[in-house]
């Protein structure tokens, strides 16, 4: 029998979080066997109880992970309102429609988030209020606790504009929903809205 050292078990366990968050986002949690999960990072189904107690486990890991991701490109962005801009934009294009293995955890997976255990929602909430305090940072100074919910609001108002945007089937219906939600979210941010 092969022993690995921990550098290759971390590695391992990351190739497993990162495929598991692809698959998650475009099949769904419940649409995504750990068979399917495992063989996404060539693995065995025998190898996923090495790194996860339960397939619950690695949701709830998955989702931090995520979310995680998703904190550290909004970071990157540039600061205050200018920033804001470019977040949303980015958010409500066509290019993030069209790709949700690569984009938000929120728009693709928010409502199986809301039915999955106490641990997942958990993760959830701690990582996403990590999210928002970095959209917060970019607000102007005013009443902590009134930035955070006006920034959960413009985050459930973006992720459910692209929900909607990728159920509908005629495209150009789509991009018209897609730009009415940029313009939303600039106007609640009362950022400059030139294209």
């Amino acid at each position: 029998m092969v022993r690995y050292g921990k550098e290759h078990k971390e590695a391992t366990r990351r190739r497993i979080i990162e495929t598991a968050g692809r698959r998650f986002k475009k099949d769904g949690i419940d649409g995504s066997g750990i068979s399917t999960l495992m063989g996404d990072a060539g693995l065995t189904n025998g190898a996923f109880y090495s790194h996860f107690v339960s397939k619950d486990d690695l949701v709830a890991t998955v989702v931090a992970d995520q979310l995680q991701t998703q904190s550290a490109h909004v970071c990157a962005q540039a600061p205050g309102r200018a920033g804001l801009e470019q977040i949303v934009r980015e958010y409500l294009s066509v290019q993030h429609r069209d790709n949700p293995e690569g984009g938000c955890p929120s728009a693709a997976l928010l409502d199986e988030i809301g039915r999955c255990t106490d641990a997942t929602k958990q993760a959830y909430t701690e990582s996403v209020l990590v999210l928002i305090d970095d959209i917060v940072a970019r607000l102007p100074e005013g009443d902590p606790q009134s930035a955070r919910v006006e920034a959960l609001g413009l985050l459930a108002m973006m992720a459910g504009t692209l929900q909607l945007s990728r159920a509908l089937s005629d495209r150009r219906l789509s991009d018209e929903l897609l730009e009415r939600g940029t313009r939303n979210a600039l106007a609640l941010l009362g950022t400059d809205q030139s294209s």
